[in-house]
């Protein structure tokens, strides 16, 4: 029997009754993880269309492969987007996650061995940065810089001495669990002055930056990477904004280095969501999830739980659960529960182990796509809590988890 065209649900249940089942937990259960969002009907079109089909081994009319002709108009115009929504000379939009997009930066400027500076992990940088286990910190020496202890912000002068004494070639800013506006001209001066390169990661907050929410790293920094899925609420993908003067070498980097084929059915939906970005609408919404962040923490905060660095000023925060004697996962399975979706976080200067850490990490993207606003942000704050206070008490859990079923049912997903 032919079943190239029969649908899903015949040629393989169980991949088809997963997939019902994750849009059902989507769909009823708060999704409150900083790194995730939903992304649009357009986004999802463009990911799922025909061009999952096509090998497009190249750049836009200089490709390795025939046939490419309309591959080419999508990254033309995916690549035009990017340049236009983030004010940058060059964009490659091939790698596959942001992890390949950092590779990439590396592969072009870096030799193994070589010194570079990164925010710890400990203190809310990502794996890639220089983590021990990552590629990042088994084949470059990185130097980590870290936070003040007392306002559990980034060190800005430990990071200046760091550089004056280390002589990084490049110097990382960026994270995944920090939620301060980043100083990218400080980091600058300090680049210039020690003779580094900078390189911005602004996978979590290319979003705010694209709607002007946060300063823009672009004329500070000759690379910029990024993921396209949080805040930009794109595919799950990578990009890179270089000066024009790296273009050739990044651009050799990502291929033929580091990767084959691009994912061109991917690329057309990063397309899709730079044009978005560039909307009135867009930027509303990240007013919105900044809004939203911000009441969100100081609902909790108000409630006793001590909120890392005092609250936040884009997209997520930290929350100390450790400091109420509850460990972050406990929490995290309490509150899925509930069906509140978080994930356990290590906090600043954290005493416990990774798997089991003092905080947990909110965000707000995706409830703000879903067009929650601050009053429901009061209401989740407080849900938040009561499953908190009594964290082995199945009753209350099951009463928030009618409580969130039927606010998500005022909020479709789509």
């Amino acid at each position: 029997m032919n079943s190239i065209n029969a649908p899903l649900s015949e040629i393989d249940p169980e991949i088809h009754n997963a997939i019902q089942n994750e849009e059902r937990r989507q769909s009823s259960g708060l999704e409150l993880i900083a790194s995730e969002n939903f992304t649009s009907k357009g986004v999802m079109e463009a990911t799922g269309s025909v061009f999952t089909n096509k090998y497009a081994e190249g750049y836009p009319g200089r490709r390795y492969y025939g046939g490419c002709e309309f591959a080419d108009v999508v990254e033309s115009l995916a690549i035009d987007r990017a340049k236009q929504l983030f004010g940058a000379e060059h964009a490659n939009v091939q790698p596959h996650s942001g992890s390949q997009a950092n590779m990439s930066v590396y592969l072009t400027v870096l030799k193994p061995g070589d010194t570079v500076m990164g925010l710890s992990l400990a203190f809310g940088g990502h794996l890639t940065h220089g983590y021990h286990l990552n590629f990042s910190g088994k084949y470059y020496h990185f130097i980590p810089y870290g936070l003040r202890k007392e306002t559990e912000t980034i060190d800005y002068d430990e990071l200046d001495r760091l550089a004056r004494e280390n002589k990084p070639k490049l110097i990382v800013v960026g994270a995944s669990a920090y939620p301060r506006t980043l100083d990218f001209e400080r980091v600058a001066k300090t680049a210039r002055e020690t003779g580094a390169m900078m390189m911005v990661d602004m996978a979590h907050i290319a979003g705010l930056i694209a709607a002007g929410e946060h300063p823009t790293p672009v004329p500070h920094a000759e690379f910029v990477t990024s993921t396209t899925h949080k805040t930009l609420r794109g595919p799950r993908s990578g990009l890179v904004l270089c000066r024009e003067s790296f273009a050739k070498d990044l651009n050799r980097s990502v291929f033929p280095e580091m990767q084959g084929g691009p994912l061109v059915h991917v690329i057309a939906a990063k397309a899709v969501c730079f044009k978005a970005a560039m909307t009135d609408e867009f930027r509303s919404y990240t007013r919105q999830v900044v809004r939203n962040a911000k009441t969100l923490a100081a609902q909790i905060a108000s409630r006793g739980f001590r909120i890392v660095s005092g609250g936040t000023d884009t997209h997520l925060f930290l929350v100390d659960v450790f400091s109420k004697g509850i460990n972050g996962k406990a929490a995290e399975e309490a509150l899925d529960k509930a069906g509140i979706t978080v994930n356990k976080n290590a906090i600043p200067f954290d005493k416990n182990p990774p798997l089991t850490p003092s905080g947990i990490r909110i965000g707000t993207p995706a409830l703000t796509t879903r067009g929650m606003k601050d009053g429901e942000m009061e209401a989740i704050g407080g849900w938040i809590v009561d499953v908190l206070e009594k964290i082995n008490d199945e009753s209350v859990q099951r009463r928030v988890r009618k409580d969130v079923e039927t606010l998500c049912e005022k909020f479709p997903l789509y």
